[in-house]
């Protein structure tokens, strides 16, 4: 079985974001640092952070043994920088890389098999894990939610826009508070998927995004209105028929 002991891990998905590097000899995790980024300024900041993370344990990104990059769901934005990054990275030095869902790094740092995240909109991003099944993520508002049965007994949240939808529409479900997970969060989980042969092909690796961006809506909406509005085209004259 392979080692990773050396892992870098990239969360670009949120409101803040973070990256860090661990060491992982063992069953221990060493945390050599973590940065964390401001929102908005992932494009500006991310790549500095790496080489400052780098620089600071005296390595080069050669020296990394992994790549562990949370791809989603989130800010389209946010999640295209850190997979871009990641990408970037890895041909560079040719290093693996996993890709892991933001809404499962919340499950395994909070020990609740079900997670959810503010999707703004009335909506919440959702991972629904149960015992001997697949686990299920998807976008939900208030319909979708009413129609899940059962629901889950306990459901990790880390922002009051979750909370609060989950429990208006779920009342007897207990919630567990978290902290936001961060890049460090992700390095655990991410070794298990190295070790187990889940590198990602990065001709393939792109966002977990759950739902279509505003372009995708708002282009689509353009394009059933003009297509509404366009004056009707005339049946087509086949010889031989009626109307020949």
């Amino acid at each position: 079985m392979p080692d990773f002991p050396l892992l870098l891990a990239i969360d670009t998905c949120g409101p803040s974001g973070s990256v860090a590097l661990g060491r992982i000899p063992g069953r221990d995790l060493e945390i050599l640092g973590q940065v964390e980024l401001a929102g908005r300024t992932y494009s500006a900041t991310l790549i500095s952070a790496v080489a400052e993370l780098l620089h600071s344990a005296g390595l080069e990104p050669r020296n990394l043994d992994g790549i562990v990059v949370v791809n989603g769901p989130g800010s389209f934005t946010g999640v295209r920088v850190g997979v871009s990054a990641a990408k970037g990275l890895a041909q560079g030095a040719g290093i693996p890389v996993v890709a892991i869902s933001r809404l499962e790094v919340l499950s395994r740092k909070s020990g609740v098999p079900s997670a959810a995240l503010d999707a703004h909109r009335g909506e919440v991003f959702l991972r629904l894990e149960r015992a001997g099944l697949t686990p299920v993520e998807l976008l939900a508002g208030p319909e979708e939610l009413a129609a899940i049965h059962p629901t889950p007994t306990r459901v990790t949240v880390c922002d009051e826009g979750a909370a609060a939808l989950l429990a208006r529409v779920w009342p007897q479900t207990q919630l567990v508070t978290t902290p936001s997970p961060l890049a460090s969060d992700a390095l655990r989980p991410g070794e298990a998927r190295l070790i187990a042969g889940a590198a990602v092909d990065l001709a393939l690796l792109d966002g977990h995004y759950l739902r279509r961006s505003d372009a995708e809506i708002f282009g689509a909406d353009v394009a059933v209105h003009a297509a509404a509005a366009a004056p009707a085209a005339a049946d087509p004259v086949v010889p031989g028929s009626k109307g020949a």
